[in-house]
């Protein structure tokens, strides 16, 4: 690591301090890379841009400009939002969403995973739902339905089964609302351990042993230039549109990818410079007549294939399985 590395990664981590002090801690810590808390001093004064001329050049705004609170405003909590970027080599991906274990379908999700080991996907997605979580929703439960324990058993043995099916593959996995109410539960119910790592569906499913990668449902995910995102931060309350794609549109103004509402649909809108903007919407891969709609229902079984370039173009094929077929 360079001295600029160094300097860098300390006003990244001490915001507006002052370069002066500043440079007498990072000297303190960092004796085998600098001299002199003058020399750490002259590292830091580099990268604020107010180093003068290197090599006859003016040097100015070799990093983000150093954070100010010049009207000594009070501390602020806002969250800043940054998208998850799949890396470059995650560019044959089987996007898959909303299985609901264990009221899956096991014959749409072998159609799914069958087409995926024909198109020979380096990435499996799971765009949120995995998991039901039925017995800790907020919404009236069945006791006949499976426990808790039984769905964590289940969600468990599928991934077991993915890894298996897919030894080399990346997999990720998008949380849900589903997702969310184990944590939602115990948030409202038993808050003395809900921050206790022990009981998050990570350690509970064990996902490290399977090489599952989660991410958090409030992250928005780039594959390329295609955003993939669960979609219940853009359908919410009694907005469900009769073209789950086209409101994706309406409310993202951006080529996105969603599942959630267990719907296939495509919507492509041209702007006015003539770009493209294309927005899908999955099938689901779970149980289409549930409890809560046992006779009439708008779902549809359906997964999709991403594929990415090297300049961050996508491909995109939605799918729905009918019957047992690809459509």
């Amino acid at each position: 690591m360079t001295k600029v590395d160094v300097a860098r990664e300390y006003r990244s981590v001490y915001g507006d301090m002052p370069t002066a002090k500043l440079a007498r801690i990072v000297y303190k810590e960092n004796k085998l890379t600098f001299d002199s808390p003058e020399n750490a001093r002259d590292a830091l004064r580099r990268i604020e841009g107010k180093k003068g001329k290197v090599n006859g050049v003016k040097v100015t705004h070799c990093a983000p400009n150093r954070p100010t609170n010049p009207y000594n405003l009070p501390e602020s909590f806002q969250e800043k939002r940054e998208p998850f970027v799949l890396p470059a080599a995650c560019n044959n991906i089987l996007l898959i969403s909303d299985l609901h274990i264990p009221y899956h379908d096991i014959g749409a999700i072998t159609v799914a995973l069958d087409y995926g080991k024909t198109e020979k996907i380096n990435t499996i997605f799971i765009n949120g739902d995995l998991i039901d979580n039925h017995q800790v929703s907020r919404y009236e439960k069945d006791p006949r339905k499976r426990s808790v324990k039984q769905e964590f058993d289940a969600a468990k043995a599928f991934l077991v089964s993915l890894r298996k099916a897919f030894p080399k593959a990346s997999i990720y996995w998008l949380k849900g609302n589903h997702c969310l109410r184990w944590e939602k539960f115990l948030y409202t119910k038993v808050r003395e351990i809900w921050d206790d790592d022990y009981f998050k569906l990570e350690e509970r499913l064990r996902l490290s042993e399977q090489r599952v990668t989660i991410l958090d449902d409030k992250t928005l995910v780039k594959a390329g230039k295609l955003s993939i995102t669960h979609g219940h931060h853009i359908f919410k309350g009694i907005f469900s549109p009769v073209s789950p794609a086209r409101g994706a549109y309406m409310k993202a103004k951006q080529s996105v990818i969603v599942g959630h509402l267990h719907r296939a649909s495509h919507h492509p809108e041209v702007d006015l410079d003539g770009n493209i903007v294309s927005c899908w919407s999955t099938g689901c891969l779970c149980e289409l007549r549930p409890d809560y709609s046992p006779l009439v229902s708008n779902s549809q079984h359906g997964f999709a294939h991403i594929k990415i370039d090297k300049a961050g173009k996508y491909h995109v094929k939605n799918y729905q399985i009918i019957n047992g077929q690809i459509y």
